[in-house]
Formats: C-alpha cells, sequence, structure tokens
C-alpha cells in the first residue's frame, strides 16, 4: 500500500540571504522570513496530513507560523551536515579550494563536505526512514532544501552530476508518492503555499 508524501521547505534565515550553507546549524528564521510566511497558508487537501517536522528551529518555527497542528518532531528529515563548509558560501569556497572543489562538485551525490555527509547518505537515510512508516496515512514534512533534493534524486535517479531534470521552485511544495516495494514516484511540484508566497524565500542550498 503506498502513502502520499507533501513536503515542504522551511522560511528564510538571515543565512539563507547571505547565502551560506546552513546544514546542522539551528539558526532562526529571520524577521523577513517570519513576514514572509504569514502570508502563507497549506492548502486544504494537505493541512489534516500526519506531519512530521525537522528538529532545526527554522522548520520548527516554520510549522508554527503556518499553523501545522500536533506535528512530530523527525530527526531523520534534518539538512545535511555540510560539515566543516558550514557558515561558507560556495563561491567562496570555489575559489579557496580550486580544483579539489569542482572535484567535489562534480561527484554529486557523492560530494562529501569534511567532517559532513553526502547527499546519497542523506537520501540514504530518508528511504530508511520512510520505510518504517507502518500507519499506512499520508503524511506531510516540514524540513530544508537538501533534503527535498535528496527525495527528487531518489524519485527521479538523478545523479546530482547535472541539473534537476525537472524545473522546481524549492519554495513551493513537493508531492511524492511513496511505496515500499517501488520506492518514490515525484507526483506533482510546485504547489504554491499561496500566490504571494512562491519566489521569496531565496534559492539557496538548505
Amino acid at each position: 500500500m503506498s502513502i502520499q508524501v507533501f513536503v515542504i521547505r522551511h522560511g528564510a534565515t538571515a543565512w539563507n540571504k547571505e547565502k551560506r550553507l546552513q546544514g546542522k546549524q539551528d539558526l532562526p528564521l529571520s524577521t523577513e522570513g517570519i513576514e514572509q510566511l504569514k502570508g502563507c497558508q497549506i492548502p486544504d487537501q494537505f493541512i489534516d496530513l500526519d506531519w512530521y517536522c525537522s528538529p532545526l528551529q527554522r522548520a520548527r518555527q516554520t510549522a508554527q507560523l503556518l499553523e501545522i497542528d500536533g506535528y512530530k518532531i523527525e530527526p531523520a528529515i534534518e539538512e545535511m551536515n555540510w560539515g566543516d563548509w558550514e557558515g561558507q558560501r560556495l563561491p567562496h569556497l570555489r575559489q579557496q579550494l580550486g580544483a579539489l572543489m569542482a572535484e567535489q562538485e562534480a561527484r554529486g551525490l557523492d560530494l562529501s563536505p569534511p567532517g559532513g555527509e553526502s547527499p546519497r547518505q542523506v537520501r540514504t537515510r530518508l528511504l530508511k526512514w520512510l520505510k518504517t512508516l507502518s500507519d499506512k496515512k499520508d503524511i506531510g514534512l516540514v524540513c530544508h532544501k537538501g533534503v527535498m533534493r535528496s527525495l527528487v534524486s531518489a524519485a527521479l535517479d538523478w545523479d546530482m552530476k547535472q541539473d534537476c531534470p525537472t524545473k522546481i521552485d524549492w519554495n513551493s511544495g513537493l508531492l511524492f508518492e511513496w511505496h515500499p516495494h517501488s520506492g518514490l514516484t515525484l507526483v506533482e511540484t510546485n504547489i504554491a503555499l499561496a500566490p504571494d508566497c512562491r519566489n521569496q524565500r531565496g534559492n539557496n542550498s538548505d
């Protein structure tokens, strides 16, 4: 039996605006991020899902501002660990590391920041967690761009060595179908939380 998985990203933080890699850093939403979320709402067909939220405060604040009641904290949907690169900007890393950074980015799913984890490892922990869901109820996730990218990777067999094969607004909702035997299918992309909520929260990595 399959379940539907509706996924949204947290609101903006100061590091989102500065285009810094956040990873496990537990930053709150910025004032701007809070204001943007006040104009958003979960579509009616998804509000009564069994909701799970990343333990990081930017995700918890987002769930609260969107009036998602009774959500469960789930460590498996926490953002990718960027290790020693957390707090850095990609242009700076490229300039500082040169060919080494180019080699890392060319690895796609297997990019591995020092002291961190790869997108493939994130995907593995997400799929392992989905396999534990036994109540067969459709679920909603409040998480991070890195988590969303990993789910898309699993659904589309995307190795992340090229651009995503389908155009996605990472600040809108994604709908997947999960089956324990056949895995993830991407059902719908770019599900708006509200007309004025799209494309306002930046498009950086986490």
